[in-house]
């Protein structure tokens, strides 16, 4: 024996202050299969669309107190509310058009309607109304699964590198000079995976929308101050000269933004990060601009340089550069996202064998 899988109807919700509309256009979409709902009153249908959550709404565009553009206007404007797919019926002309697409809507019939225009016209908006929502399905599994697999991943670097390090500084056995060369190399090649799968759970959440920015007022003078020192002996390790210049405040104030403090100091560390390890020699520069209008930062180093070919990619997803040890792409990208949430820019201005130079300009929107 075969059990046949049931199929879900779609519902249409209709909202009409003329019962008689209601009982045409009912007969009309049932005898398609549809699940109709009829709602004479249009505060009341208003309340009913977040708990029935129809396929469809079809809307009157005259009805008193809540007319066909408000409703729209409003169903729109609900943020709990997927989308659904509005189709209005208006007896009126172009101006009507106009203005119910500017409301929201996504279709309109006009009165007396044809049913198979109308037929037509309901079955091109549920077309519409599936796909977007098997789009944001994929969506959410595709975040679902990103979720899961970094963190699956993150827990086990994180432990590795707990034990590597105690083995480094010889907590288990006595560590020969070579060892601590192998162990150096496996707590940073961890590390490197590690910043990978933090940058790549990062992106699918900017994609994906579940990431919101916390805007505040902070001290950009002391974010930089902070990442520049914490990075600071990495530089050193290298044999690199570490500059910060800060240039604009000279009257001791602080110097205030608003952003999101733990999202840009995310960029701050990529950017000063890559300047440290793609430079073999010389120096790292950073110098904060607190102009009036425009914060910038800029990160100067003297490593390879970027050909122009690859800086026109830089900023892409998965497009890492052509240097030795050159990550997978997705720092640059997130950054650019982060910078692009605030309103700000972010570019890059380098040529081979003299060195790279990224610039960040963010608006000064609160003064000190």
């Amino acid at each position: 024996m075969y059990l046949q899988k049931s199929v879900k109807k779609d519902k249409i919700l209709v909202v009409d202050d003329i019962f008689e509309n209601l009982l045409l256009l009912e007969a009309v979409l049932e005898a398609e299969g549809y699940e109709v709902s009829l709602i004479e009153d249009s505060k009341t249908g208003l309340r009913m669309v977040e708990d029935l959550l129809p396929d469809l709404i079809l809307l009157d565009v005259m009805m008193p107190e809540l007319d066909g553009y408000e409703f729209t206007r409003r169903v729109r404007q609900n943020n709990n509310l997927p989308y659904i797919p509005i189709l209005l019926i208006t007896a009126h002309g172009q101006s009507s058009l106009v203005e119910g697409l500017d409301a929201g809507a996504d279709d309109f019939i006009r009165k007396p309607f044809d049913p198979e225009e109308l037929h037509a016209r309901v079955r091109s908006l549920l077309r519409l109304k599936h796909s977007i929502d098997e789009r944001d399905q994929m969506a959410n599994l595709r975040e679902d699964f990103v979720s899961r697999f970094t963190h699956d991943l993150r827990t086990p670097l994180v432990a590795a590198n707990r034990v590597l390090k105690l083995m480094q500084e010889g907590i288990f056995f006595s560590v020969t000079p070579e060892s601590l060369d192998i162990f150096k190399t496996m707590i940073s090649s961890n590390e490197d995976l590690l910043t990978m799968v933090n940058n790549l759970l990062e992106v699918y959440r900017h994609e994906a929308g579940s990431k919101s920015l916390k805007i505040a007022p902070f001290d950009i003078e002391n974010l930089v101050s902070e990442v520049t020192q914490e990075l600071k002996p990495l530089a050193v390790e290298k044999g690199l000269v570490i500059n910060l210049e800060i240039f604009g405040n000279h009257t001791g104030s602080k110097s205030l933004i608003s952003g999101d403090r733990i999202e840009l100091r995310r960029v701050i560390t990529n950017l000063l990060g890559n300047a440290i390890k793609f430079t073999d020699e010389g120096s790292v520069n950073i110098r904060l601009n607190l102009n009036p209008d425009i914060i910038s930062i800029e990160i100067q180093d003297t490593g390879a340089g970027i050909s122009s070919r690859d800086q026109a990619m830089l900023f892409e997803r998965f497009r890492s550069g052509k240097h030795q040890g050159s990550g997978s792409g997705l720092g640059l990208y997130l950054s650019r996202y982060i910078i692009e949430a605030h309103q700000g820019s972010i570019d890059v201005h380098s040529e081979p064998g003299k060195g790279s130079k990224f610039t960040v300009n963010l608006p000064h929107v609160v003064h000190s």
